[in-house]
């Protein structure tokens, strides 16, 4: 229920809306457009990459994820809210406004993510672990299209009557924080903190992540999973952020005419979460994975040659597909690979890897697309790399393996 509530941020704000608003609006489509908006978004990633293994390990020492989550839900909605605050700024100050409120709200969005995801394991054995992430990211991104679709009618009703977007971006943001606070308050009456506290370390949190990464040999394949997941999820990221961006700037398409790609994106990739939560069971998580890498990289090339809205369309559809069901199959892993009594600790971990990866994919973008003076074509062409790389890196993986080792922890 909680993927149903934040993807709506995601999906309106990163996405969709305000990320194209900053770039063709705020900024007027200056070539430093792109680098600003991942610039920020780099910023609030290393905030969270640096904090959320000790805000994890905390949480475990306390039996507090779902009092944590509900802090920093409280933060994203507020940041996003504040985002309706900013074409009523004067155009400095709405870029340097702009940045600030994206840095807060993402870097709260980002700690609920990771915290949600610890409750995983808690939800689903390890053979279910697919179905049960698939679900998650499936009602996520029926979450979103609800949030996108409400914003949607809203932008054509403004459109009707020839408001521009610095009137209906505002109300798009707090549609979204709307929806996204209300429906968390699903899960915080819903779901139970199953954890118990656990004895006073007399290591600090910070020292307890140090202890996890000296051990790491004996968690190998969780390693490499790590590894991975920072060179995949930095594409994946670059898909998220620049989308909207690529679609308006290079393609040519219109804002309402991007709302629905996102919609009809975001439907694909329910799909794909739903679908593949029970095939990834099946066949595999690693198999399965390196399917939607695969994909993926097709993406890449289609979008970087295509110069109709057409073409552009059928990258957009297999997007969708590879979206939802490589994200569902990469968290899945994670939660077969962890050791039961450290499920916050070590999805702490693969936090870190995220937003690690969230960092190198879009800023690279960014840097490569200021470098070639705007031609963001070669910016996503050089995305394939990243997802070629994750797929090599799958190769050393054996799943029996990483959950053996993560079930001789408990027995020990």
């Amino acid at each position: 229920m909680y993927d149903f509530a934040n993807s709506g941020y995601t999906t309106v704000v990163i996405t969709a809306v305000f990320s194209a608003y900053f770039v063709g609006g705020i900024a007027q489509g200056a070539h430093w457009g792109p680098l600003a908006w991942t610039s920020a978004l780099s910023l609030s990633y290393a905030i969270v990459m640096i904090s959320m293994p000790a805000l994890g390990a905390w949480a475990d020492l306390h039996a507090a994820k779902k009092r944590l989550l509900m802090i920093v839900t409280a933060g994203c909605v507020a940041g996003t809210a504040l985002l309706a605050c900013v074409p009523a700024l004067p155009a400095q100050w709405a870029v340097l406004a702009s940045l600030l409120f994206i840095v807060v709200s993402n870097t709260f969005y980002s700690y609920g993510e990771s915290l949600t995801a610890a409750f995983l394991p808690e939800l689903a054995t390890a053979e279910g672990m697919g179905k049960v992430s698939g679900w998650g990211w499936g009602f996520g991104y029926i979450g979103g299209m609800l949030a996108l679709g409400l914003c949607l009618g809203y932008v054509l009703w403004s459109q009707a009557r020839g408001l521009p977007a610095s009137h209906f971006v505002p109300v798009c943001m707090l549609i979204t924080a709307a929806l996204y606070g209300s429906a968390a308050c699903a899960t915080f009456w819903l779901l139970p903190e199953r954890a118990v506290p656990q004895a006073r370390a007399a290591t600090s949190a910070w020292r307890q992540l140090l202890d996890t990464w000296r051990a790491a040999r004996r968690y190998r394949d969780f390693v490499w999973l790590l590894a991975c997941t920072v060179c995949y999820q930095g594409g994946v990221a670059v898909a998220i952020t620049l989308a909207a961006i690529y679609a308006e700037q290079v393609i040519g398409f219109k804002p309402q005419e991007t709302m629905v790609l996102i919609f009809v994106l975001n439907l694909a990739a329910a799909a794909g979460a739903f679908a593949f939560g029970y095939v990834q069971d099946r066949l595999g998580h690693r198999l399965a994975l390196s399917i939607t890498l695969i994909a993926w990289i097709a993406v890449c090339l289609i979008a970087a040659s295509v110069t109709t809205k057409g073409g552009f369309w059928i990258a957009a559809a297999i997007a969708g597909l590879a979206m939802g069901s490589s994200q569902s199959a990469g968290r899945a892993m994670v939660g077969v690979l962890t050791p039961p009594r450290q499920l916050a600790e070590f999805f702490g971990l693969w936090s870190f890897a995220t937003r690690l990866a969230a960092i190198v994919g879009p800023l690279a973008y960014g840097l490569v697309t200021w470098a070639t003076h705007g031609n963001q074509r070669v910016a996503i062409l050089a995305t394939s790399v990243l997802f070629i790389a994750g797929l090599l890196l799958l190769l050393p993986i054996d799943m029996r393996r990483g959950r053996r080792a993560a079930l001789e922890t408990v027995a020990a």
